[in-house]
């Protein structure tokens, strides 16, 4: 494709909210399960140690709702961004520390998850950037 085409194709505004739907998708969709299953985002917070484990849940709810919103939006996505990027890397750390792990087959398997999840906190500092750019 010539520069050109992908110009307008960043400049159309139904790509860009589709390109955000996408990216977020990940925390919009878990942010649903876990309002449907309140009990059991609590019992995950509670699996990896934090508490209290209720208003972890209910954290992590908003976060991944309203972030993902914001993004989608283009309304603050810069704070929507940050948001689910500061969770994201505080989430990854907590969940998936490869460098722990002694099996080398689940070790690769955290490492990747982990590698994934740092290629969306890229994401969405590069959606932030765009979102800004073309406000």
């Amino acid at each position: 494709m010539a520069p050109a085409t992908f110009a307008s194709l960043l400049a159309n505004r139904r790509v860009t909210i589709a390109a955000t739907i996408l990216l977020t998708l990940p925390y919009w969709a878990s942010g649903i399960a876990k309002l449907a299953d309140r009990n059991g985002a609590m019992a995950e917070a509670e699996y990896f140690g934090l508490h209290p484990a209720s208003a972890i849940a209910a954290l992590t709810i908003l976060v991944q709702l309203g972030g993902s919103l914001l993004v989608i939006m283009g309304r603050q996505a810069w704070l929507g961004a940050g948001a689910l990027g500061v969770f994201t890397a505080a989430a990854t750390l907590i969940a998936h520390p490869f460098w722990t792990v002694a099996d080398p087959i689940a070790r690769f398997h955290e490492r990747n998850t982990f590698l994934e999840h740092a290629g969306l906190v890229g994401g969405l500092m590069l959606a932030a950037i765009v979102r800004e750019k073309t406000r």
